[in-house]
């Protein structure tokens, strides 16, 4: 019998291109594997081109709901954001799509992963570590890291296909690399490989519009909230996935969650690309707005060490570590008291906060009112800010001592 390997498979220009490659240089049955993580359309006529291309079957799998519940909302719980920008949308994905490609490894016994990654990308650290976190015996294949793939650019990949009379997936002129799911769009390549030049966004841009073409009045939703998860919008009970499709499309008719980001990649280098996460951006915010109601001062403050932490975790592919696991529990902890509702004001690219409430709120208005009330006694700050002052006190004595 043949070796069988298992080929994280998207249809796009890097997998297409791997399953004939892989035919040519390995004596192996080739099984795609496309995770529907809700990249929509994406899907569709994937499995009559995998098999034209040599694939020996596909299996499309919906891991969009577990996408959201497993890895997105804890997330947002956890205010992860990396380097103050990206919403983690493509790191995000990654150990939920490994995992999988390791579940039907096991299920059809092959002794392989292969996936598209290229050497100087992050996606090869996220999709490896999570292989090695399940199945440490399995072999990875990663093409364009080696000697045999021979190819050094998008156009060389398309010249590959050619030649052997298969139609690449992409558009000439239009050749950006992109990667898409329930949560967000990525874009990199072409005019964005330099950081002088402004994204064309009217050729960009596909989940929403600029700012510039956003309505003239404003859009206001209200978010609710229970422990930190999302279950209502605007009063309606909403599931993970209706929930996301439906802030990318208030948010994407606004103008919201564009970024245009010159990160720093896992593998050392700068690179920039161009996101658009529009109902993650309005989500991540409300989510934030009612954490500065319902936490205290101490445990907020701390929880933004530990988002750092914990972008930084999911960026590098460490999803499924001890640390990451760690944080999350944490994290859990401090969400019992973060429930209530959230309003927002949407308008041309903007969020502008619009009320908020929660049974756990720890705003009490007879305390910080300017109006003296029984709560608070404002002679009782000075005997506080004596004390809070002392070491400054204290230094400032040392010093007019030490200068006579």
């Amino acid at each position: 019998m043949k070796e069988k390997i298992v080929l994280a498979y998207s249809g796009g220009l890097d997998t297409t291109v791997i399953i004939p490659w892989l035919k040519e240089n390995y004596d192996a049955e080739v099984i795609a594997v496309c995770a529907d993580v809700g990249q929509g359309k994406e899907t569709e006529g994937l499995e009559e081109r995998a098999l034209k291309t040599g694939a020996s079957k596909l299996y499309i799998e919906d891991l969009a709901e577990e996408f959201i519940t497993d890895v997105i909302y804890p997330c947002v719980k956890a205010g992860a954001v990396y380097e103050g920008k990206y919403l983690l949308g493509t790191s995000m994905a990654r150990p939920i799509i490994a995992k999988r490609l390791v579940e039907i490894a096991r299920k059809e016994g092959a002794t392989a992963i292969c996936h598209g990654a290229t050497g100087k990308g992050n996606d090869q650290v996220r999709f490896e570590l999570t292989v090695k976190a399940f199945a440490p015996d399995l072999k990875i294949i990663a093409p364009w890291r080696l000697d045999t793939w021979g190819m050094e650019s998008r156009e060389d990949e398309v010249a590959f296909l050619e030649a052997r009379g298969i139609e690449a997936p992409v558009k000439k002129g239009d050749s950006y690399s992109r990667d898409r799911n329930i949560w967000h769009l990525s874009h990199e390549g072409l005019e964005l490989e330099d950081p002088a030049n402004e994204p064309n966004y009217e050729k960009l841009l596909q989940l929403g519009v600029t700012p510039e073409k956003a309505p003239d009045e404003p859009t206001y939703v209200e978010l609710e909230f229970e422990k930190g998860i999302l279950t209502k919008i605007d009063g309606k009970e909403v599931k993970p996935v209706e929930a996301i499709q439906m802030l990318n499309e208030i948010g994407g008719k606004n103008g919201i969650g564009i970024i245009d980001l010159v990160e720093n990649r896992v593998v050392g280098m700068k690179s920039r690309g161009v996101y658009e996460t529009p109902g993650g951006t309005i989500l991540y915010f409300a989510h934030d707005e009612l954490e500065h109601l319902c936490l205290d001062r101490d445990t907020y403050s701390y929880k933004q060490q530990v988002a750092l932490k914990m972008a930084d975790l999911v960026y590098s592919g460490k999803w499924y570590t001890p640390l990451r696991e760690a944080l999350s529990a944490f994290v859990d902890s401090t969400q019992e008291t973060v429930t209530g509702k959230v309003r927002l004001k949407l308008y041309k690219g903007n969020i502008v906060p619009a009320g908020a409430t929660s049974p756990y709120s720890l705003y009490n208005e007879n305390i910080a009112s300017f109006t003296t009330g029984e709560l608070y006694n404002h002679a009782d700050a000075n005997g506080f800010i004596n004390l809070f002052g002392l070491p400054l006190k204290v230094r400032a004595m040392m010093m007019q001592n030490k200068d006579k």
